[in-house]
């Protein structure tokens, strides 16, 4: 056992105050609203203010964290499930094998190539020389079709642009070739390797798509595509497995988008394919024929395939019709089409060829999640991933043709997994929608209204929240503890009319689904509104915050990570106009009245007991300002009651919305948040731990 819960309520403690934030209280009027900003001051990142009032807070916080004993007990533990050895999916080029991997002792993920599937690892990047902090990570880009070149990028902390590299695989030395640092939205290199297309987003004039010939100067690369476009949309570009067409693709939101096509082998003319349908779609194209996974007429989505020799609209045809569960993906592999669907929540994944007829269906290890095979279309051979709650990551290879399949590899984590309960349960919304949710626990655990429990969800961008291993419920499911994550509307769980029952005007049923969860569990007697956490990150992050501001009183304490937090302004810093066709605008009238009235920056009421608060980001969140966090801080830490519930800001100066943390850096700071939830919720004392037996 590595340390137990006490089943008392928390009782109230002297803390040490917060440092104190100048409130500047800018006004203005939007739409005949007066709105006050107490924090502008704080959107500027770099202003002296902001730095200094920074260093209180990161100084404040770690007073508070520091000395809890249990800190100490949940790094090594952390440490024992995550320092283990990792390796990422292969991806096969000419013979080569090209991996990433991390052993246990490698605080980041190394890039490596095999002559051979189980031929010897050959580092060919290793980014632990490339900085002294340990900040900067390489990943890879595309690779050329006979394997000898590969583009990879170079992050610096947590930054979503990349510095682009072309390497010689055999020399492995770089090529003259390479692209300064930037939001990179594709890479694909032609299948003669005379040179590569690539997309670039810049925040003032949207995305572009660009042709680099090899051995040129980039400040001469010609601009293929998007032209026009702004910024509120995404623009990208690819190359068919086949290196015949070009693909081009605009998304406005994750509700719409076009699509236009270019032989480049004949040397032919951009033309659309669709570009005048309110409805998503997801193109491959093999030989002459553009695969497309679509939600026009769909909801749950549906496959039609175009002939691209006559691709007008009234030829194109249907392969694989809408069925009753959401279609998510599909990937073309050995001559075969894998289609993925969600059945109440959980991977099933089944086999079509080019015509529609079913050929079977992938067999998978049990309830969890998979992804699709990947591979080329000519070869047989594929690989994919499985994990649940209970079951580690793991890929298999798989043999298309013949149907058999085989551990590749697994990630070899000490814990004892059948030691833990999982059950899927259904509750009803506020407006009686029936919702699904997960719940892990320990197996004979006693439920006494009194277990700590961890709830958690997202609820956008037809994202899905489906089974997975994490290595921090497993941690506070083995000391007795509830984790419990809740399928929102606004994801894709249930396909396309589940996603938009859940954005624009429609968010607060997001809000109310995950209410619901929370009193559902204290209804059943799980927990109660002092053992109860919930935790969400970006999108989620603001989930948790709408819901804090909403119901102060239902939980104890909030992990709210890389949130946005202030939905009036949002849209006018970093990645925000993309995001408008999810959220709406507060420039348009009708969206502005809707976003007032849930964005948490907006309805914090001075006085109120609100919950414990850890907001974490950091400086290089170049996707969803960090100014959200800061400003959410300073306006909490002034107006809530509660005085022994303190709201804290765990901050990182280099990392950024996706990370960009070494391995001990990441320990370190999982360990800071998680013994923050642990204090609040009284589970730093040794007593009971609620479970039969123990690791």
């Amino acid at each position: 056992m590595l340390f137990a819960f006490q089943l008392i309520p928390v009782q109230s403690q002297s803390i040490e105050p917060p440092p104190p934030s100048y409130k500047d209280n800018i006004r203005e009027t939007i739409h005949g609203v007066e709105i006050v900003d107490p924090y502008r001051w704080l959107e500027n990142q770099e202003s002296r203010a902001t730095r200094v009032w920074l260093d209180a807070q990161i100084r404040y916080m770690d007073s508070l964290i520091d000395d809890l004993e249990c800190r100490k007990d949940i790094r090594k533990r952390l440490e024992k499930l995550n320092r283990i050895d990792r390796i990422g999916m292969p991806t096969e080029r000419g013979g080569l094998y090209f991996i990433s991997k991390r052993r246990a002792k490698d605080d980041l993920s190394i890039l490596y190539v095999r002559k051979g599937l189980h031929g010897k690892d050959e580092v060919l990047i290793d980014p632990h020389k490339l900085s002294e902090d340990l900040t900067t990570t390489v990943s890879t880009m595309d690779i050329s079709d006979d394997g000898k070149l590969m583009a990879y990028g170079i992050r610096r902390g947590g930054e979503d642009e990349v510095e682009v590299r072309i390497m010689d695989v055999e020399t492995r030395k770089d090529l003259p070739d390479r692209l300064p640092k930037a939001f990179i939205t594709g890479f694909s290199f032609k299948k003669d390797k005379s040179g590569f297309y690539y997309g670039i987003r810049d925040l003032n004039i949207g995305c572009r798509v660009y042709y680099h010939a090899m051995g040129t100067d980039p400040s001469e690369d010609k601009l293929i595509f998007g032209e026009g476009q702004g910024p509120e949309v995404s623009v990208g570009g690819w190359i068919s497995e086949d290196g015949r067409y070009l693909i081009l693709g605009v998304w406005h939101g994750w509700t719409k988008s076009e699509i236009y096509i270019q032989n480049i082998e004949t040397g032919g003319p951009i033309i659309p394919i669709v570009n005048d349908i309110d409805a998503q779609f997801d193109v491959t194209a093999v030989g002459d024929k553009l695969i497309m996974k679509t939600d026009w007429n769909a909801p749950n989505e549906r496959i039609l395939v175009v002939d691209l020799k006559n691709p007008s609209r009234e030829n194109w045809r249907e392969i694989v019709p809408e069925g009753p569960d959401a279609m998510t993906g599909y990937s073309l592999v050995g001559g075969k089409m894998f289609v993925h669907y969600l059945h109440n929540v959980s991977s099933q994944i089944k086999i079509f060829d080019l015509d529609g007829k079913q050929l079977g269906e992938l067999e998978l290890p049990g309830i969890g999640s998979a992804g699709l095979p990947s591979g080329r279309w000519e070869s047989s051979e594929s690989f994919f991933g499985f994990n649940s709650f209970t079951t580690p990551y793991t890929i298999y290879r798989y043999d298309v043709a013949t149907g058999e399949k085989e551990v590749w590899s697994q990630l070899k984590i000490p814990v004892k997994t059948d030691k833990f309960e999982v059950k899927q349960v259904w509750y009803e919304s506020k407006d009686g929608t029936k919702i699904p949710m997960f719940i892990i626990h320990k197996k004979g655990l006693k439920l006494d209204g009194k277990r700590p429990t961890m709830l958690g969800g997202y609820g956008g961008f037809n994202v899905s929240c489906t089974p997975g291993f994490d290595s921090r419920a497993v941690m506070w499911a083995e000391e007795g503890g509830v984790w419990a994550i809740a399928n929102l509307r606004g994801g894709g769980e249930f396909g396309e009319a589940w996603h938009r029952a859940g954005m624009l005007d429609k968010k607060q049923n997001v809000f109310d689904d995950f209410i619901a969860a929370a009193e559902w569990l204290i209804d059943n007697g799980y927990t109660n509104p002092d053992k109860l956490a919930i935790h969400g990150g970006s999108n989620g992050g603001l989930l948790v915050g709408a819901v804090m501001t909403q119901r102060p009183d239902l939980y104890r304490v909030v992990v709210c990570g890389v949130p946005l937090l202030d939905m009036l302004r949002y849209h006018k810093f970093l990645l925000g106009p993309i995001w408008v066709g999810e959220y709406g605008s507060a420039d348009d009238p009708e969206q502005f009245e809707y976003l007032r009235k849930y964005s948490p920056y907006h309805n914090v009421k001075e006085g109120t007991a609100y919950p414990a608060v850890i907001f974490v980001t950091g400086d290089s969140d170049t996707r969803v300002a960090p100014l959200h966090a800061r400003k959410m801080a300073a306006l909490l830490q002034n107006a809530t009651s509660a005085k022994d519930r303190p709201i804290v800001l765990l901050y990182d100066t280099k990392s950024g919305h996706s990370g960009g943390k070494p391995m001990t850096k990441y320990l370190d700071d999982l360990a800071k948040e998680t013994a923050f939830v642990y204090w609040q919720l009284g589970m730093d004392k040794k007593q009971d731990n609620g479970g039969n037996g123990s690791r």
